[in-house]
């Protein structure tokens, strides 16, 4: 088994370079974190995005853990599909637990941490946006792994929720893991630049940029509050 130090949990490498005596557990590893951040609830610090972008580059490596196709096209288009069920699986797991909930917080008295009136403004938001809070929430670290939780909490349409859950999960896989690969060889062949050799920075941009939209609105809101 891989020598283990706790940076490893933030390092998308190590989950998909993951081996156990000698065998390549990297796909499933890879498979098991996008179910882990909506279907757990405990996925939430593990880098998601980056890991996908990563799964890209090194998708070969990862579905020879199954088994052998000579086509990377693919390869990377089973590998996307792959991440997409994991992540649909997930999100059906966090709708189930928010919507099992929902009865004990509508019930629930008032008190300084939990306010009814709050759940249902939220209930009133994904009538109004929720197939939009479902696809933006995919692309956005800590939200994915909530929202399909609310989506079940505020007893979202069943077949709306799953139509966007599809949706999104096929969408932030395919995005992703295609940018990836096809980045990687389009900068390797016109320009010489091995983004493996750069996999810190990568991770380092695909953070900031996806973290980017939440800064800006906390940013936004702590202005708009001084004011």
């Amino acid at each position: 088994m891989n020598s283990f130090d706790w940076k490893n949990l933030i390092d998308p490498l190590f989950y998909i370079h993951f081996d156990v005596n000698g065998i390549k557990m990297g796909i499933y590893i890879v498979l098991f974190i996008v179910f882990a951040e909506t279907g757990l609830f405990a996925g939430f610090f593990l880098p998601g995005d980056s890991l996908l972008f990563l799964a890209g580059i090194y998708n070969r490596e990862l579905i020879e853990n199954i088994f052998f196709i000579k086509s990377d096209f693919v390869n990377v288009f089973l590998l996307s599909t792959f991440v997409a069920l994991a992540g649909i699986l997930g999100n059906v797991i966090g709708y189930w637990f928010g919507a099992k909930s929902g009865y004990y917080l509508y019930n629930k008295e008032d008190s300084f941490w939990f306010k009814k009136k709050y759940l249902i403004q939220s209930k009133d938001f994904f009538e109004r946006h929720g197939g939009r809070a479902i696809i933006f929430a995919r692309f956005l670290p800590i939200f994915r792994t909530f929202a399909p939780i609310v989506a079940g909490i505020v007893t979202m349409e069943k077949r709306k929720f799953m139509f966007f859950n599809v949706v999104s999960s096929f969408l932030w896989s395919f995005t992703l893991i295609f940018s990836g690969h096809y980045l990687y060889g389009f900068l390797l062949e016109h320009y010489q630049i091995d983004l493996k050799k750069h996999i810190e920075v990568i991770v380092i941009v695909l953070v900031l940029l996806t973290l980017s939209p939440v800064l800006l609105k906390l940013t936004k809101k702590s202005t708009s509050t001084e004011e």
